[in-house]
Order: structure tokens, then sequence, then C-alpha cells
């Protein structure tokens, strides 16, 4: 993309609003074209410059994040970042604004007070850019317009499985010798969990573990509300739970999950180590423990996310005859974990968001979620 990308910032806090402009513009292809004070003032600053992404507050005085999140979803739909506090509230409340059709979101604790403020610029601006770029998320977007305009979906066509999706189906493996699922995600998971664990049967003969890009709280509030979704048991990992069928453990914000074995079981420890990982939790480290803990092969299922985390995870299970399926370019909010498994011939089925339950039911047990 060589056109600049257009921002507005919405929060009541004069300080962020030039904070986030500032990482914002740090990048010569991004310009903050205004900024609001409120949800109001925000609809309105989008009426007027049409921007290409916003960052919005959640908690505001007048029109909070959330009620102006739902407006502009409704009327305007475009891609939105919620700066959320790193509190349980927090938590819940950002859940909610992805629920309603945010992108995802930026904790506002890192957005501009840290050490690290290089990373965190390039995390967000990167974030941005990609985000802007996700041919999945302008699909996504211009469906709702069209749905708000009273166009029928079939008109766009409701996302159905592309014929080389559909070819596949026959040719799916069956695996049962497969010890577990390991899952590793990030930008615009909330929303692909959301599409994927509620569809899996309440006998998944094998637990799966889940390595969410979130800081803490975030996964607690998210396990719950999965587990309330879902059929399988969804819950945020402690020390000692044991990965058994039908369980789904989400490894907590800011801390490691990795697997020991006992009496043939993968039982989760709870660690920040190693503190040296770029992301914590990190996928690559929960699936290197657990392929090296398993007395058999896994199941590795890489999605939406930046970055390369779960490479090197992978690339271990394949060596220990596991299998391995990447989510598509065309349902990802953005490209980047699983286009590396992919380049790097790792991917057994490169699957829609659509067809990755299905599949994991087939391949584990031999039927179709």
């Amino acid at each position: 993309m060589t056109r600049t990308i257009s921002v507005i910032v919405v929060d009541d806090s004069a300080f962020m609003r030039k904070s986030l402009s500032m990482l914002l513009e740090s990048d010569p292809g991004i310009k903050v074209v205004a900024t609001a004070r409120d949800g109001k003032e925000g609809i309105d600053k989008i009426r007027e410059f049409k921007p290409d992404l916003v960052t919005m507050d959640i908690e505001m005085p007048g029109m909070d994040g959330l009620t102006a999140l739902g407006i502009i979803m409704k009327e305007m739909p475009l891609p939105v970042l919620m700066v959320s506090s790193l509190t349980t509230d927090g938590a819940k409340s950002t859940l909610d604004a992805l629920n309603l059709g945010a992108v995802d979101f930026i904790p506002k604790e890192l957005s501009f007070v840290s050490l690290d403020i290089v990373k965190i610029k390039e995390e967000l601006v990167t974030k941005v850019r990609q985000i802007v770029q996700s041919r999945s998320l302008q699909f996504r977007l211009q469906r709702i317009r069209s749905a708000s305009q009273g166009v029928k979906q079939n008109a766009l066509g409701a996302r159905s499985p592309s014929p080389a999706a559909t070819s596949m189906r026959s040719s799916w493996p069956v695996r049962k010798d497969l010890r577990a699922v390991v899952l590793g995600i990030s930008t615009g998971g909330p929303f692909a969990l959301l599409q994927t664990l509620p569809k899996l049967p309440k006998d998944f003969p094998v637990g799966i573990a889940v390595v969410q890009h979130m800081p803490p709280r975030f996964t607690k509030s998210m396990a719950e509300r999965l587990d309330g979704l879902s059929q399988v048991h969804v819950k945020e990992a402690e020390d000692g739970d044991v990965l058994a069928p039908g369980v789904v453990l989400i490894a907590p914000g800011g801390e490691h999950m990795t697997f020991r074995s006992n009496s043939g079981n993968l039982v989760a420890k709870i660690s920040a180590e190693p503190s040296t990982t770029l992301y914590r939790p990190c996928a690559d480290v929960m699936m290197q423990s657990a392929v090296q803990a398993s007395r058999g092969p896994l199941l590795g299922v890489i999605m939406t996310g930046m970055g390369k985390d779960g490479l090197e995870g992978l690339k271990q299970l394949k060596q220990k005859g596991g299998v391995v399926i990447a989510q598509n370019e065309e349902s990802c909010v953005v490209y980047g974990m699983p286009r590396a498994a992919v380049e790097e011939g790792l991917a057994d089925l490169v699957l829609s968001l659509d067809d990755i339950p299905q599949a994991l039911a087939h391949i584990v047990k031999g039927s179709v979620a």
C-alpha cells in the first residue's frame, strides 16, 4: 500500500490523544487526520473525514466507546481498534467491543507508559497497516454495509467454502493417533475463536491447548465467555490442569503455558519463564513443550496473527509425525503467523475459518462437527 493511511483517535484524555497520534505518525505512511474527546464527536469526525481506521477509548464521559462502536458498525462500518484498560471490567468491555465488530484492541497502559516504547510503537504501526490491508476484514465490513442497506446476504455472497477447500474435504486425513490439539493465534483471534470452539462437538476426543496473545485478565474473561457458548469446556489454564478430552485450556495472559507428562497425560505448568520471549504467552513455548511431553503426535493449528510465533513449535510437531492446519489468507484478519507456516511448507491443510472446526472434528474422530 503506497497511499497514506488515515486514522482518527477518539479518547477523552488529551494526553492519550497526543501520545497515540505521535506513535502512529512516527510512520510516514500514517496520518492522524482528526482527534475527538468522546464518542459523539468521534462519530461526527468519522462522517467528515471518512478515515481508514479509528482508535476508540471505551470509557468516556458523554457517549462511551461501546455506544459509539455500535453506531459506527451500523451506519459507517470501518476498522476500529479499542483502547482498553487492563482491568477485569476493561477486559469484559473489550470482549463486548470485539463482539460488536471491533477488530482488535490496544492496552491503554501499554500504549505510551513503557520503557520499551520502540517495540510498542512498531507493534501498533504494524497492526494498523496490516488491519487496513486485510482482505478478509474488508469483506466482512462490506457485508455489514450491504446488510445495513437492505441488500440480501447472498448478493455479495455469504462466505462459502472455495472450490479448492470443498474439493479438499474428501482428502482430509483421519488420525485417531493424535493426542491433543495445540493452537496459536493472535490479532483477530477472539473473533476467530468464537467461530471455532463453539462449533466443536461435546465428545471431542482430545484436549485443546490455546495460546492467544492477550494481556492478563483478558484471557480469563474470554475463556468464561467461550465456555458459556461451547459444548466443550473452556477455561483459563491453571497449574496442574490436565489436557483432557473435551477440555480447552487457554494460556493466561502474561504467562507461559507449558506441559509435562504424568502417566501419559499432558499436565499444564504456568510460569513467567522464559522471560526473554517476544510474546508471553508464546505459542512456540507451548507447542514445543507439548511435543516433547506427548507420547504421540499432535495436531497443530495456526491462525490469524502478526509475526511468526508458532513456527518453531510446528516444525518440531511435524518432525514427530503431527498434522498442521493453517488458516487461509482470505479469512485471516492478519495473515502473518499462518503465512510463515505455509511458506515453510509445514501446512498439511490450508483452510478457511468456516472449515477449521469441521476439519478438526473430522481429523481426530472421523466425523464432521
